[in-house]
């Protein structure tokens, strides 16, 4: 049985025992992780445990939304982590409470693990308030990764103590959700434990409890986000690193709690102290003052009597408790000293091995950058093409005073539009221009050769929305991969300042693919502008130019490429599914640009007329909008064409080997943007009767197009020049037109009739 909460249905907890553990998962849908850390709890579902979202934002609330025996708490976005526990655990109907965030997960076997463990401990209001378990971490290039906690964990084994009597665990990794607490301990603790500060509370979970147990399993698996990824904080709030451990030096003294335990507690925060001191990236006057206090909060909370340890840390402890930062300096000087000699035989053949073109290059990253010079390429220096054009062209009208200039292949120059500004990869002034540029722009990436120069601007306009995985995701699937140096993509993804998103899915696909910091641009793609702006004139005309004659129905046929097959032939007969729809149709055929040079399967076709072979037509917009009705199978051209409000039918012939060998997002065959086929037949039968064109295909249409044409309205270009060239601030630009409120350009039968 079932209730409402906050517009969520939840399950309706029973009026006898309640459960023995209560999972409360909370936060934010970070990078799209809350989907795979529910689906691994529900796979494990267990009549002891309970599961409890604290969702904070729409994204979560989506993500955990309709999912059997889950309880979804709404809560709004900016909702800090202290609330969102104390809302999941106010819902709680546990005995026992296991925070587990939002980007974590926990592994199999874990709930039940957890939960018998709890049941075997006494009921008593005195017994055991903590417990503690072990977990691994995972992060985009390594899973599960082992803890060091294990030694500490084992070696309390089955006992429970007082933490005056196993001091050790609070050297082991600070995580709240590897402290599994009593649900009375935490509504009595609730103003230590329901804060933002993970790390304060996992250390004060330990400190106020009057007993503590240890169950030496893995209970989660903590994902670690890159860094690059997270907003930066300014150095000053170092500062809070030394004020959260006087805080928990001063409640364990407050407690009343014997040496042992504070002075474990002392040297976790020398230690980290001086990690940030040594390791951190920090501007010499803030790292000078972190030096200073931190000497400060050493000397004072040293218990009596410590002892310092030998070695190379004793020394670096007695220094810091002299307050003597130069000293210190020196010191670490002389050690970094000792491994740049390690590397200095490698660093010397490297400088020997320059090229001249890298010399100049160099020389050039020594001349200011030019504020009115802008880069542009697009698919891998193939063209004027794709949000790269849309954004020039709209740069030209807004800003004319920026110089665009197009980095081009040798092969593609004679393509060029007449009296376009170019440079050819490799050259003199390829090389002075990749240097000087204030702003580059490419729908794909820069060579890694490329330097990111402090006050130069990168803005990656991505060329589709993913239905198959990208980037960090592609991991897991070698045969897409093909061998991608993934340390090298996050080396370019670094570069990048700005990344445009045409809906909500691929921002957050983005996030986790691509994780770094660079700002979102959730303005829309600019190549879809055009879908919005284009007259009846415009249809007409290229139509035309294709050679479709009015009256006839054009179904514009573009498949995407498979990592498994090592060149394109269409799947489908293209002469016989041409001969079944008739004389009255014309079959639009477009391979993906991947396969392009190759020598079409298409030409014995051509001379009937009914099958047009447009492999090397550009730009593809103009094919879109020629088109009445778009078939394709996992094309990024779905999303594109959905902004015309147009048929669309997927032939999926192939779905489950694609989605195993490439990996894939979301379930194409349950979320369509119109029809299915499987089979050739089916696909015939669909475009020779209404199906394709039915109520319920446009149903379907709108579904998708509310999710996935979400932020493109025709004034994407707009968008994106105003913010990132000219400088203007988010609220000035022009909000993004909901999709029922839109009017596409033109169909076909329209233009006709106009």
């Amino acid at each position: 049985m079932t209730t409402q909460e906050g517009g969520a249905t939840v399950p309706e907890q029973s009026e006898s025992a309640g459960p023995e553990l209560s999972v409360i998962v909370h936060g934010r849908n970070v990078q799209g992780h809350l989907g795979s850390c529910l689906d691994a709890l529900a796979a494990q579902a267990s009549p002891g445990v309970e599961v409890i979202v604290a969702a904070v934002g729409a994204s979560a609330q989506a993500a955990a939304a309709d999912r059997p025996g889950v309880t979804v708490v709404p809560l709004p976005e900016g909702t800090g982590d202290g609330a969102a526990r104390a809302a999941g655990a106010e819902r709680a109907g546990g005995r026992w409470l296991h925070f587990v965030h939002s980007k974590d997960s926990v592994p199999t076997g874990a709930p039940r693990a957890v939960a018998d463990r709890v049941a075997d401990l006494p009921h008593l209001p005195d017994s055991v308030d903590v417990l503690c378990v072990d977990h691994v971490r995972s992060t985009w290039r390594h899973q599960g990764m082992p803890s060091p906690d294990g030694k500490h964990l084992a070696k309390q084994g089955r006992r429970d103590l007082p933490l005056a009597d196993c001091p050790n665990l609070l050297k082991a990794t600070p995580l709240l959700g590897t402290r599994v607490l009593r649900a009375d301990f935490w509504r009595a603790h609730r103003a230590e434990l329901a804060v933002d500060d993970e790390t304060f509370a996992a250390y004060a979970a330990l400190l106020v409890a009057d007993r503590v147990a240890a169950l030496d399993q893995v209970a989660l698996n903590v994902r670690e986000l890159r860094a690059e990824s997270l907003p930066p904080g300014a150095p000053e709030e170092r500062f809070g690193v030394i004020d959260r451990y006087e805080s928990l030096l001063r409640l364990a003294a407050d407690r009343g709690l014997p040496v042992a335990p504070r002075a474990a507690l002392y040297d976790v925060m020398v230690g980290d102290c001086l990690r940030v001191i040594a390791r951190e990236k920090l501007p010499d006057a803030v790292r000078r003052e972190f030096f200073h206090r931190a000497a400060r909060a050493a000397v004072a909370w040293r218990p009596e009597g410590h002892q310092h340890p030998g070695g190379l840390e004793g020394m670096r402890r007695r220094i810091l408790e002299e307050d003597a930062y130069t000293k210190y300096r020196t010191f670490q000087t002389a050690n970094q000293q000792r491994r740049k000699l390690r590397s200095a035989v490698v660093s010397r053949k490297h400088k020997v091995g320059l090229k001249v073109r890298d010399l100049r290059y160099r020389r050039a990253l020594e001349q200011p950058v030019d504020p009115d010079l802008a880069v542009f390429t697009a698919y891998w220096d193939r063209g004027v093409a794709c949000n790269p054009a849309a954004i020039a062209a709209k740069l030209t009208e807004l800003a004319p005073h920026i110089r665009p200039v197009w980095v081009v292949s040798a092969a593609n120059v004679p393509l060029l539009p007449p009296g376009t500004d170019h440079v050819v990869p490799g050259t003199r002034r390829y090389w002075e221009v990749m240097a000087r540029a204030k702003y580059l722009v490419n729908n794909a990436n820069f060579p890694n050769a490329i330097v990111k120069r402090p006050d130069s601007v990168h803005l990656q306009t991505h060329h589709g929305t993913p239905l198959k995985r990208m980037g960090l995701d592609q991991l897991d699937y070698p045969a897409a991969a093909k061998g991608l140096n993934f340390h090298d993509l996050l080396a370019r993804v670094d570069r990048w300042d700005y990344s445009v998103s045409a809906n909500g899915h691929s921002t957050q696909m983005w996030e986790r693919a691509y994780p770094s910091h660079y700002t979102s641009l959730d303005y829309g793609y600019p190549r879809n502008d055009v879908y919005y702006s284009a007259s009846a004139a415009d249809v007409r005309a290229i139509r035309e130019r294709l050679g479709i004659a009015p009256g006839k129905r054009a179904i514009l046929y573009a498949p995407t490429h498979r990592d498994y097959e090592a060149a394109w032939t269409p799947r489908l007969d293209l002469a016989t599914l041409a001969d079944r729809l008739g004389e009255d149709t014309v079959l639009l055929v477009r391979g993906h640009y991947f396969y392009g040079g190759a020598t079409s399967p298409l030409a014995g076709l051509r001379r009937s007329g009914r099958v047009i072979d447009v492999s090397s037509y550009d730009p593809v917009e103009e094919l879109s909008l020629a088109a009445d009705a778009l078939i394709t199978d996992y094309s990024s051209i779905m999303f594109d064409y959905a902004n015309l409000d147009r048929p669309i039918v997927i032939y999926a012939d192939d779905w489950e080997t694609y989605a195993t060998t490439r990996g894939v997002y979301f379930d194409l065959m349950a979320e369509a943007p119109g029809r299915v086929a499987r089979t050739q037949e089916e696909l015939t039968e669909l475009l020779t009767s209404d199906a394709w064109r039915d109520d319920e295909a446009a149903k379907a249409r709108q579904a998708f197009r509310r999710r996935f044409c979400e932020y493109d309205d025709g004034r994407a270009a707009e968008r994106v020049v105003r913010r990132v060239f000219l400088g203007e601030d988010e609220n000035s630009l022009p909000p993004v037109t909901p999709v029922d409120e839109r009017t596409p350009a033109p169909t076909p039968e329209e233009a006709t009739q106009r």
